[in-house]
């Protein structure tokens, strides 16, 4: 993949592009119910959530982004930026704009005419918010894109992209950079992992925009987490990725938990997490040499910890003497089993041998002195 220097974006306080990824998630309550969707907010706030999108489907709606800007900066917790998403009605996205907004979520095509756009433009540009510029394939037409794009952007010759949904954001690109502006976040979503995947790495090799990464329409908790960790996983690896959103069919408390899993799994847990990371659990899958409970161990573990801030803290629990030992020096503590009894390993070494009703308790005793925040 070619490299070229990524532009840095702000979005409140954060700067896109910079390096960091940024967890985003969406409000789901009904735009007309301003006090569920502060409620809403505060709780994603809490959880970690940076970027807090909300609906905007009517103008009188704008007054969303009062309510929750005043919410978040007067709560006390980390900060979190407030995105506006409009579609349809250009005036949306202007009051949004200078109600406050951190950012405006459009699809510049469907906006209207270049005026309009223009004057959306002109909007964000006087308070100095940026747009993101949102391609789902679901939204695509029928009928083929114009694949005539040329890679400008980048100052290349490169031919025009295959994905239509590259091409889509091409367009849209070109359309905001037509009126001089280059503030500009840009996402290309499917539903389908492959899809996601192949756009988002074509789309990297022609912008230098900051890239925001989700599997739109990924489903319920179960499956929409296995295909949003999939496709935003395998980006993240690659280098690919600015902000993240797992879309789940579920609370959205539940996609920023889950988007910081995927983070701390590919170890680009955020800065702000890294000294209270929590418990990583890492268990054996078990087989017949299986000595204590490994999944009722590692089960009740993560039900004890569920909730509870702890620092940073690596916990292995593993079966038997094969993978024991070792799994265990990777982890700051460990335990492994015996007949009827077991070992507490910290960071390798062997410090505690117990009867195996008396593992768990012995290790949430050292947890709870030295990790609980």
């Amino acid at each position: 993949m070619d490299k070229i220097n990524k532009k840095i974006v702000k979005v409140g306080e954060f700067k896109f592009g910079d390096g960091n990824i940024y967890v985003q998630s969406m409000l789901s309550v009904p735009a007309n119910d301003v006090q569920g969707n502060v409620a809403q907010a505060l709780e994603l706030q809490r959880a970690g959530c940076d970027v807090i999108r909300v609906a905007i489907p009517e103008l009188k709606d704008v007054k969303l982004i009062h309510a929750l800007k005043d919410a978040l900066d007067s709560s006390g917790g980390f900060f979190a930026a407030v995105v506006a998403d409009v579609h349809f009605d250009y005036k949306i996205a202007v009051e949004s704009a200078y109600a406050g907004a951190d950012k405006i979520r459009i699809n510049p095509s469907n906006i209207g005419n270049s005026n309009r756009i223009r004057t959306v433009v002109s909007a964000c540009k006087s308070v100095g918010i940026p747009i993101r510029i949102g391609v789902n394939a679901g939204s695509l037409k029928k009928a083929p894109l114009n694949g005539t794009q040329k890679a400008s952007l980048k100052g290349t010759q490169k031919p025009p992209p295959k994905s239509r949904m590259v091409q889509s954001a091409l367009q849209n690109i070109q359309l905001l950079e037509r009126f001089d502006f280059n503030d500009i976040i840009v996402s290309v979503k499917s539903s389908s992992v492959r899809k996601t995947i192949a756009a988002n790495r074509e789309l990297a090799e022609y912008v230098p925009y900051p890239l925001h990464l989700g599997v739109t329409e990924a489903g319920t908790q179960r499956m929409g987490l296995i295909k949003s960790a999939i496709g935003i996983g395998s980006l993240l690896c690659d280098g690919i990725g600015d902000s993240i959103r797992v879309s789940l069919t579920a609370d959205p408390v539940r996609e920023v938990e889950a988007a910081i899993d995927i983070l701390k799994a590919v170890g680009k847990l955020p800065e702000k997490f890294r000294k209270f990371g929590g418990v990583e659990i890492i268990s054996c899958p078990t087989c017949g040499r299986c000595k204590i409970d490994v999944l009722e161990l590692s089960t009740e573990l993560e039900r004890l910890v569920a909730g509870r801030k702890f620092r940073t803290v690596k916990v292995a629990v593993m079966g038997c003497a094969v993978n024991g030992p070792g799994e265990c020096k990777d982890a700051d503590f460990g335990i492994t089993g015996g007949d009827g009894e077991g070992l507490i390993f910290r960071s390798g070494e062997i410090i505690k041998k117990v009867e195996e009703s008396k593992l768990l308790p012995a290790l949430m005793e050292m947890l709870n002195e030295q990790y609980v925040v």
